[in-house]
């Protein structure tokens, strides 16, 4: 009986001790309270595989769209009606807030992209204050380092989750009065299944069919958010072992391409990643303040909305405090989609704008 070719059974074992050992630090790093445990993990053992010579390969393509579709999608039934609804009338201030939390996150990400260790678009990217799961696993396509950008997120959201209880400890407020609104009714668990499918099909087709920078997450997250906000899917979510598994896949798409070198370069580049991060805390915290006064609620409020990274860690901080945790939420929201969607058209824009100059720059020299 002819043997299997060596290589295959190589590979598939590669494969099979990054998914144990990633589905073990999952489960530490989620003991320990880790924001999107199973990326994080994911990306540690890939990472550590890949440094050690025994990368198990590129993440296939169609694996990867599909991670994508599967957290667009349950990005998407975050956005609920009643989450929505708490907005009322403050919703401009909102939105401004949002749109200025990304102006600034942009500019830092240029500045950051100003290291010759990086460049402009991965600057950009890796400190885009929100959906940092998402922009890992889109970074590649809009001619970022996924790399770079998975390791400056993931510092920015480990240090916003840090600093998050110190600094909401200076406001005043009063322990255990938050509180969350019903998620809608209870579904069957084929219903969620389905849900998911549709979502994920028909996301995946639109994003083809317009072109839609990132497609792949934002077909998806539309439809979902879709069905979420008209009631039309109110209370299905997307089957959390898929969500984990969505994960896996994305951190591990970061992570078989660590070299040495790579390693080096963001060694360099972590210290200046850092101060820009605080720094892009400190400017946000300013305009929690200001979100504060337009639409008058507590400053407390207008910071933990305004906090530029670590939903979790936001939540967990609200429901223990007496703030407008609706609030708290949809500004969240707002910021997270806002983000999801403009950075991967700001980049792509920029993209084309860099090569539209490089080639008249081309140009003038042979002119010349």
């Amino acid at each position: 009986m002819r043997s299997l070719p060596a290589s295959l059974p190589t590979g598939l074992g590669r494969w099979a001790v990054l998914a144990a050992a990633s589905c073990l630090a999952a489960a530490g790093l989620g003991a320990a309270g880790v924001p999107s445990a199973a990326l994080f993990a994911a990306l540690l053992c890939a990472a550590a595989m890949a440094l050690a010579g025994r990368s198990p390969g590129d993440v296939p393509r169609p694996l990867q769209l599909g991670a994508q579709a599967v957290l667009g999608a349950y990005i998407g039934t975050l956005m609920q009606a009643h989450t929505v609804a708490a907005l009322g009338s403050r919703w401009p201030a909102a939105l401004l807030v949002g749109f200025a939390t990304l102006l600034l996150s942009v500019a830092a990400g240029a500045l950051l992209g100003l290291r010759r260790d990086t460049d402009s678009i991965t600057g950009s990217l890796a400190l885009v204050a929100g959906g940092a799961s998402g922009l890992v696993a889109i970074a590649r396509e809009l001619g970022g380092d996924e790399r770079t950008v998975a390791v400056v997120q993931y510092l920015r959201v480990g240090l916003v989750t840090v600093s998050l209880p110190l600094v909401a400890a200076l406001y005043p407020h009063v322990a255990g009065a938050g509180s969350m609104m019903d998620d809608g009714p209870g579904r069957p668990w084929w219903f969620d299944l389905v849900f998911t499918a549709v979502c994920v099909g028909a996301g995946l087709l639109i994003g083809r069919w317009t072109r839609l920078p990132a497609g792949g997450l934002l077909g998806p997250l539309l439809i979902s958010a879709t069905g979420s906000l008209t009631g039309v899917a109110s209370g299905a979510t997307v089957p959390a072992a898929l969500v984990f598994a969505g994960y896996l896949v994305i951190g591990w798409q970061a992570g078989v391409g660590f070299t040495r070198e790579s390693l080096r370069s963001m060694a360099r580049l972590l210290p200046w990643a850092t101060l820009l991060i605080v720094a892009l805390g400190a400017v946000c915290a300013g305009l929690g303040f200001a979100l504060s006064a337009m639409t008058g609620v507590s400053a407390l409020d207008g910071y933990l909305a305004t906090t530029p990274g670590g939903i979790y860690a936001v939540l967990a901080v609200a429901a223990s405090s007496n703030v407008d945790i609706t609030f708290v939420v949809a500004a969240q929201l707002i910021r997270v989609v806002l983000m999801l969607f403009l950075a991967p058209a700001a980049a792509r824009g920029f993209r084309r704008l860099r090569s539209s100059r490089r080639s008249e720059e081309e140009s003038v020299t042979v002119d010349a």
